[in-house]
């Protein structure tokens, strides 16, 4: 007999939490719900684990870049650009390597499911009343779920504004981009977000031309003024055309291309358009209503410290909630929801995030921007570490970025590391560690021995840097 029909109690299955959505934040909830011995039930729009993050966001994403990083580490290196021409790719035959690791991911959350014995309900769900949830299967049937409690981790989708045609094929957004099966010679990104800056480094990668919109004076606001300037720079020098302050009149779509209209009255053709600009929260549908919930806006829903609705047994967790819409946030959401519906005391809620954006190269963040030291008049002090002066960098061809430490000039504890370069989302977590422990003090990584040749070098480097300017 399986747990499921063990618990079926009439025509409707008794469980003490149910977690809509199988994406970060609902595995981090279900996971840790499990483990404090809740009978748990997970229920997903899609036939496979894994949520959005898995099929069409961050994983496809990151594995398109990294294969498009391939390619332009090919093109750099003399030794081998006399082995072959460059040829075009479609999306589709740059993301054979993606979809591959989507199944493994899938293979890995399905196991993770199945050792905690988490049910699984396929299909869309409702929130009936204040403890029921119907699923309606693909199947055309419907199971109805009794809870205790309820985590709502529905995830989000690409904003669609009102007039633009998304059925159109020369119209993407960034989940149906990754179904572009014809080759482009141009294409047009409006919104200069983090997903769309990730997007422009790929498109620029694989030899398209690209206009990259901006509704903003700069990219990346939140960002360092230093590392947002490095990304424009770097941007620009690989070829992509940045247009601040613009905003859409706009769209004339035709067969073998579009034409869009900016309110300042410029006009851009290209091959497609990949729209960019916003998201929104998976509620749509679901019930809300009948047990008092209203989304924002953009279909996002407040939560308090403990990812409580003003519903007190329902939670949220994930994009479902807004900032700060990333993966391992989510996962830490879902697991702080759990935690709190399980009786932990002093659950502490997600805030120190590292930045993690994945442009080539990427860009990572942990504390205080100079900007906002300067707001505040702390005495501070700046080390930093040009990546082409490093060993490894100058090995492995990676020279473009660099390393920036920020720190207390009296007190010597670190306020914020800054990263651009390659692998920054990986040497990022040196400097967090360092910053929440005790001891946090830049003189950490003069008075450590790191391996050599590497790119952790760079926060020796930094910190002699900025420890040379005190005296």
């Amino acid at each position: 007999m399986s747990r499921k029909q063990e618990v079926v109690k009439g025509n409707f299955v008794k469980y003490d939490a149910v977690v809509l959505g199988a994406g970060p934040a609902g595995e981090g909830a279900a996971m840790k719900l499990t483990k404090s011995g809740k009978k748990v039930a997970v229920v997903d729009m899609r036939e496979q684990l894994g949520g959005n993050c898995t099929h069409v966001g961050t994983i496809p994403s990151k594995a398109l870049r990294q294969t498009v990083s391939s390619i332009m580490r090919y093109q750099r290196d003399p030794m081998f650009q006399k082995v072959g021409e460059w040829r075009a790719f479609t999306m589709k035959q740059v993301l054979t390597h993606a979809h591959r690791v989507i199944q493994k991911q899938v293979e890995t959350h399905t196991r993770f499911y199945d050792r905690n014995r988490i049910d699984i309900f396929y299909g869309r769900a409702y929130i009936q009343d204040q403890h029921s949830v119907v699923v309606f299967t693909p199947e055309g049937s419907k199971e109805t779920l009794v809870f205790k409690e309820l985590v709502i981790a529905t995830g989000s989708r690409p904003y669609h504004p009102q007039g633009l045609d998304f059925n159109h094929p020369r119209v993407f957004d960034s989940d149906t981009i990754l179904d572009l099966d014809y080759t482009i010679r141009k294409i047009i990104i409006y919104g200069a977000g983090v997903i769309g800056c990730e997007y422009a480094s790929i498109f620029i990668g694989l030899n398209h031309k690209v206009d990259l919109i901006n509704t903003q004076s700069v990219l990346l606001s939140y960002l360092d003024d230093e590392i947002s300037d490095a990304l424009s720079y770097h941007l620009r020098d690989q070829g992509v055309l940045i247009r601040h302050h613009e905003q859409i009149d706009h769209l004339d779509t035709f067969d073998d291309h579009v034409v869009l209209h900016l309110q300042s009255g410029k006009k851009i053709k290209a091959d497609a358009i990949l729209w960019c600009n916003g998201r929104s929260g998976n509620t749509d549908g679901l019930g809300l209503e009948n047990v008092g919930l209203t989304p924002n806006s953009r279909g996002q829903l407040t939560v308090n410290e403990r990812y409580q609705t003003n519903v007190e047994h329902i939670y949220a967790a994930g994009d479902v909630v807004g900032w700060p819409s990333l993966a391992s946030a989510a996962y830490d959401q879902g697991r702080c929801a759990g935690s709190n519906i399980g009786g932990e005391e002093n659950v502490k809620p997600v805030t120190d995030i590292p930045t993690g954006i994945y442009t080539i190269p990427e860009i990572s963040c942990f504390g205080k921007t100079e900007q906002q030291l300067t707001e505040e008049k702390v005495p501070y002090e700046v080390g930093q570490s040009s990546f082409r002066h490093l060993a490894r960098a100058q090995i492995t061809g990676d020279t473009v970025g660099e390393l920036k430490i920020l720190f207390h000039r009296d007190t010597l504890e670190i306020l914020g590391i800054h990263c651009f370069g390659n692998n920054a989302s990986e040497i990022i977590h040196i400097g967090q560690a360092i910053m929440q422990n005790a001891n946090n003090s830049v003189k950490y990584f003069v008075e450590t021995t790191f391996n050599y040749p590497t790119m952790a070098e760079a926060y020796r480097v930094a910190a002699l840097n900025g420890l040379n300017r005190l005296f």
